[in-house]
């Protein structure tokens, strides 16, 4: 397993065995004020899942092949400071909105940096990892989906390269609201 350095960060693929730290580091994400428009799930709902879960996310993102790569930020002193996901989708699929996947292409989720680390360019040495895995599983483009009603999101996204593709899709949590698509495309 490789990792890079950045700054004071090391960033790298999780293990299976470190589960624990998955679901310690998902509770810390889903407490944050911005959970509610950031994430599909709530705190109540991540505490109540049984460590199985946690262990096979961990385990699935581990395995080689794999269609889903978690990496995370790890500071100086051990502690995990942030992290995405990145799931491979299928032409010829639908993706959870329902929504067809025209291409191969990475989708990236679960995206969070704890709060007193942000600003400091840890998200786009995260994307890095995580693009670099997308393209090394021959994705076409990487794409996400943020709250249309998230500027700090928007513009973090944009400083690491990806752009409004035009797409909107309801926000799962309420319809009333959308979610905006980003895309990272680069050359055929």
């Amino acid at each position: 397993m490789s990792a890079t350095t950045s700054g004071d960060y090391v960033i790298r693929a999780i293990r299976a065995d470190e589960w624990e730290v998955v679901k310690r580091l998902r509770l810390v994400a889903l407490r944050d004020p911005l959970a509610g428009i950031a994430f599909l799930e709530t705190y109540e709902d991540a505490l109540t899942r049984p460590d199985s879960f946690y262990q096979e996310r961990a385990a699935r993102s581990a395995d080689e092949p794999s269609d889903a790569r978690q990496f995370i930020a790890e500071a100086t002193d051990g502690e995990w400071v942030g992290t995405v996901t990145v799931l491979i989708e299928e032409a010829g699929t639908t993706d959870w909105a329902g929504l067809p996947v025209e291409r191969r292409q990475g989708h990236v989720v679960g995206v969070f940096v704890r709060p007193e680390h942000r600003g400091s360019g840890l998200i786009k040495a995260l994307f890095d990892a995580g693009v670099a895995w997308a393209r090394e599983q021959c994705a076409e483009r990487v794409r996400l989906l943020v709250h249309e009603e998230n500027p700090r999101a928007q513009g973090a996204y944009r400083k690491a390269g990806f752009v409004p593709s035009g797409v909107l899709v309801p926000f799962i949590n309420d319809e009333a609201e959308n979610e905006v698509e980003f895309v990272l495309e680069w050359p055929s």
